[in-house]
């Protein structure tokens, strides 16, 4: 089973910065990427930033300049620095890994996600 431990999140004034980080747990064989993604009350989950093992990013166009996403390969741990906030950041941000197990038969891929961070960015 693997587990992703996200923290960072809070309150915090428009212009202001926060950083973001996510643990992934377990019997990890490897991660092929890593993101983040948000989601707004009422509103459907979109993604941030995302993360390759190879260290190619993405952006959404909303935070591009803005946000930078990093990677601590042997923590497996991604990191979400979070410069500017605006209001329109407010929003649960969960982490999201795909990622191959190793086990006894064998390894399997999967797709999972943390318990999400409440990120509030006041005006």
């Amino acid at each position: 089973q693997v587990q992703l431990v996200e923290s960072g999140g809070g309150l915090v004034q428009a212009g202001g910065s926060l950083r973001l980080s996510c643990a992934a747990s377990g019997s990890i064989f490897s991660i092929n990427a890593m993101a983040w993604y948000r989601q707004a009350p009422g509103k459907q989950r979109e993604l941030v930033a995302g993360i390759t093992s190879g260290g190619s990013t993405n952006y959404a166009d909303s935070v591009k300049g803005r946000f930078n996403i990093s990677r601590d390969s042997a923590k497996n741990t991604v990191y979400l620095q979070m410069n500017s906030l605006k209001p329109e950041d407010t929003g649960a941000y969960y982490c999201n890994a795909e990622l191959v197990l190793s086990g006894y038969y064998g390894n399997s891929y999967g797709t999972y996600w943390g318990q999400g961070t409440q990120v509030t960015v006041s005006s």
